[in-house]
């Protein structure tokens, strides 16, 4: 039998979470139960995902996107109304505990979301994309000489995706940036790694001019769709190391 606190103290360690600064609170944001038998893993949090969560029985969810606060200060103070109340309610009502691991997801070496997007991609690994504040945010893979074209295939077939792209750079694909979800801003980091193909999981109007003048191609594979592999990876190890049973409940996002 494991513990509410337990898991969150396991997590926070092997994610070194206390090491980025983040829009939210990595770890545990609402209590529940402190018994825990059923763990439901997911990308981002909605009642959607709570219903589903009360229909596996579970105990603990644990998502990429959890319920953003002001931990920063530089966005809105988290007020409990509408959307979030409705949230909050069903979590409160039965008792359920929500875990959120957002930043330090992303990073991780092993598990997080941009080396599982390099390795499940067949990309080799050949650098770290960092950013000040942050630290690492990405990686450079290298991939055999692919057409442009079949790189985005690639993609969409591995993510069960579809891919927006801008054709800035070469046809033939050879050095690759990876930054899972909303890093469309993170072109230009990118291209100063020396990438001729930039990957991430948003678009901005802005980048379309930006990155045809920079000549790199531009690969949007959708937010949701680019962080889905982390959090499956936290699941499987947190099943392994508490005995505990784990589903991964999908709430499909084209975006």
């Amino acid at each position: 039998m494991a513990t509410n606190k337990q898991i969150v103290e396991f997590c926070q360690t092997y994610l070194e979470s206390d090491k980025f600064k983040d829009y939210c609170l990595n770890g545990l944001q609402v209590e529940g139960k402190s018994e825990v038998r059923k763990i439901v893993v997911g990308v981002s949090l909605s009642v959607a995902f709570i219903k589903e969560a009360l229909e596996a029985k579970a105990d603990m969810l644990v998502v990429h996107h959890g319920i953003f606060g002001n931990q920063l200060g530089e966005f809105p103070q988290l007020a409990v109304k509408g959307y979030i109340r409705q949230r909050l309610k069903l979590l409160l009502e039965h008792n359920l505990n929500l875990v959120g691991f957002h930043l330090p997801l992303d990073a991780h070496p092993k598990i997080g979301n941009n080396i599982s997007l390099l390795k499940i991609l067949g990309l080799k690994k050949s650098g770290i994309l960092s950013a000040p504040s942050y630290g690492n945010i990405g990686f450079v893979g290298t991939t055999p000489s692919l057409k442009r074209e079949e790189f985005i295939s690639l993609v969409e077939k591995k993510l069960n995706t579809k891919c927006y792209w801008v054709g800035g750079g070469p046809r033939i694909v050879k050095r690759v940036g990876i930054v899972s979800g909303g890093a469309s801003n993170a072109f230009q980091l990118a291209k100063e790694a020396g990438v001729d193909t930039f990957l991430c999981g948003e678009i901005k109007e802005s980048v379309v001019r930006a990155v045809e003048e920079l000549q790199i191609n531009f690969i949007n594979a959708g937010h949701y769709n680019t962080e889905k592999l982390g959090i499956q990876n936290l699941g499987r190890l947190i099943g392994r190391r508490f005995k505990v049973k784990v589903e991964f409940i999908d709430i499909p996002n084209e975006v």
